[in-house]
């Protein structure tokens, strides 16, 4: 099997890593790629947001699988074309990406799926977003109704601070979702889809906040680590019949099959399982923590969701160990991050037990050296057999890292290890069977 993967970040290098992996897989191609990627694959330096572009190269490649990164491209259409070129493609249509393209759109389809999620209402003007606020009351969540890479969402006590997002959302001729408050832990599940089936990854959680203790601007994300032993028992399962089911038989019955990664953002709150958000790819950097412990070959897995053929995968199989990835990030990151600077220390990360480093704004300067080249460097990943083991050892690959001015979290993972972690509503074991449903239609 030959893939081309689409994407420039950390989450395309682990996708890359694991298909390399598989041994179903013979070559792997991987545009735009990055200076990590580029030393395990070759690399072809295309535009991944432009649909001619992406199916011309699968073509010529003559691959048997495209597997599509980034929300960006998947919103601008990109596995459209490919599947129009005759190509099987790992990631949802132009249509069914709205439900991370829109935050709005994914309201409605969870309405109509019956979905339990956080109250909201869209607002496009400053007198609506006021209302609503008042309506939910402090804490106040403002989303970005487009994407925003992660960084579109405001949680504040601050009205003022409310207001004045969703005034720059409207000032960029966009408009506003404003939620009630979800408390409780998070936590990300990717359900691969087939347009019919489903089948749940282990469970990860992320740190999206730039700062140790969740404090700080909303990142992309800052590390993560799985699985989660402190999640109730029965959480995949709840996850599969009331979230991911549910949505993917409604996105058909609307003519919008949904193939590809129906990521879901959770809360378990005081009042039960709630969603958060959809996104339609591999969550970053919960890819890299994820990805390192599954043992089932991914690419069949891709092709098999890509083909309508889920329901005839391998079942999934996952190592025992703990998987925790922390993120380097660059100077000024998540505002104006400063790029450029040389990233030294990385054969010695990769030389310790159990670690491995994952690059993300990553390239090669004139010299051939690896530079810094976005706001997320790198992750550092490390196996361990309990989070304790693999929480020092990631850390002790980070601190190899020299990057001036990088800077990255020390607490990923903290609270679990400490055990700190409780959920108010228990309904059964996230550890237990990921199971394939299909719909009976």
């Amino acid at each position: 099997m030959k893939v081309l993967v689409i994407g420039p970040g950390g989450r395309e290098h682990a996708i890359v890593r694991s298909l390399l992996a598989d041994p179903n897989v013979s070559e792997v191609h991987a545009a735009p790629g990055n200076a990590g990627i580029g030393k395990l694959v070759p690399t072809h330096n295309i535009d991944g947001n432009d649909p001619d572009a992406v199916a011309a190269l699968a073509t010529k490649l003559t691959v048997d699988l495209v597997v599509v990164g980034p929300e960006a491209p998947l919103a601008a259409g990109v596995s459209d074309a490919v599947r129009a070129a005759g190509i099987p493609v790992f990631g949802p249509s132009k249509a069914a990406a709205q439900l991370e393209a829109s935050k709005a759109f994914a309201k409605q389809v969870m309405a109509e799926a019956g979905v339990p999620t956080a109250m909201a209402r869209v607002a496009s003007t400053a007198e609506e977003a006021a209302d609503a606020l008042d309506t939910f009351g402090a804490p106040y969540v403002v989303k970005d109704d487009g994407l925003a890479a992660g960084k579109g969402v405001v949680v504040t006590n601050n009205r003022d601070e409310a207001l004045a997002h969703a005034q720059t959302c409207f000032d960029a001729g966009g408009s506003v979702v404003i939620e009630e408050f979800l408390d409780g832990p998070e936590v990300s599940v990717f359900v691969l889809c087939d347009g019919r089936n489903t089948v749940a990854l282990s469970p990860a959680q992320d740190f999206k906040r730039i700062f140790d203790n969740d404090e700080g601007p909303n990142t992309g994300g800052m590390g993560a680590y799985t699985p989660l032993e402190w999640a109730p028992e029965g959480l995949v399962q709840e996850v599969i019949d009331r979230v991911a089911q549910p949505t993917v038989n409604e996105m058909a019955h609307r003519g919008t099959p949904f193939v590809g990664v129906l990521f879901v953002g959770l809360a378990l709150t005081s009042r039960g399982t709630r969603v958060i958000e959809f996104n339609v790819r591999f969550g970053d950097p919960e890819t890299q923590a994820v990805l390192a412990r599954l043992k089932t070959p991914l690419g069949s897995l891709l092709l098999a969701a890509a083909k309508g053929e889920l329901d005839k995968a391998e079942e999934l199989r996952w190592s025992k160990d703990t998987a925790v990835a922390v993120v380097v990030a660059s100077e000024n990151y998540p505002d104006t991050p400063r790029t450029g600077d040389r990233i030294r220390g990385l054969k010695k990360v990769d030389e310790l037990e159990g670690v491995h480093v994952i690059h993300a704004g990553t390239k090669l300067d004139e010299e051939g050296k690896v530079v810094s080249a976005g706001g997320r460097v790198l992750a550092v990943v490390a196996l361990g057999t309990d989070l304790v083991e693999a929480r020092e050892r990631a850390y002790d690959g980070v601190e190899l890292v020299q990057l001036e001015g990088g800077q990255f979290r020390t607490d990923i993972g903290r609270k679990a290890a400490r055990g700190e972690i409780k959920v108010a509503n228990t309904t059964g074991s996230a550890t237990g069977s990921l199971p394939v449903t299909k719909t009976k239609a």
